[in-house]
């Protein structure tokens, strides 16, 4: 059976609901897994301002352990297979204090996945989000 993550998904903005600080014009997310088995995350797009940006890509397993996040050794990640078309992932800090997450669902037809997250953006602003994505 096909994973149904896996695959390249098109932000829908009309579907979206954004924080009032992210604001994105357009976006692409490539998702695929390693020879590992390890979920590897890559996500680019357009901001508010017209500028392409790309995130660092994420790499996550969904085994429900905390595994160290690559860069930032006070970090730590899980991903959790609710069932097939649901994952949660968090991240968290030393101290157990959690700095962000997301839960991501797989439309029943596979067509398009929903990611509700939170978290703290690069200038530490605390946000929350639900975007909708087309498979390409």
């Amino acid at each position: 059976m096909q994973d149904p993550f896996i695959g390249t998904w098109t932000l829908n903005v009309e579907k979206s609901q954004f924080d009032a600080n992210h604001r994105p014009r357009a976006g692409t997310i490539a998702l695929e897994v390693d020879q590992e088995g390890y979920y590897v995350q890559k996500a680019e797009g357009v901001n508010e301002k017209g500028e392409n940006v790309a995130e660092r890509p994420q790499r996550y397993i969904a085994d429900g352990q905390y595994h160290p996040i690559q860069g930032f050794p006070e970090l730590s990640s899980r991903a959790t297979r609710v069932d097939a078309n649901t994952m949660i992932t968090e991240a968290k800090r030393e101290d157990g204090s959690i700095v962000g997450g997301a839960t991501k669902i797989v439309s029943a037809d596979g067509k398009s996945i929903t990611i509700d997250n939170f978290g703290y953006d690069s200038q530490l602003r605390q946000f929350k989000m639900r975007t909708v994505w087309d498979r390409q």
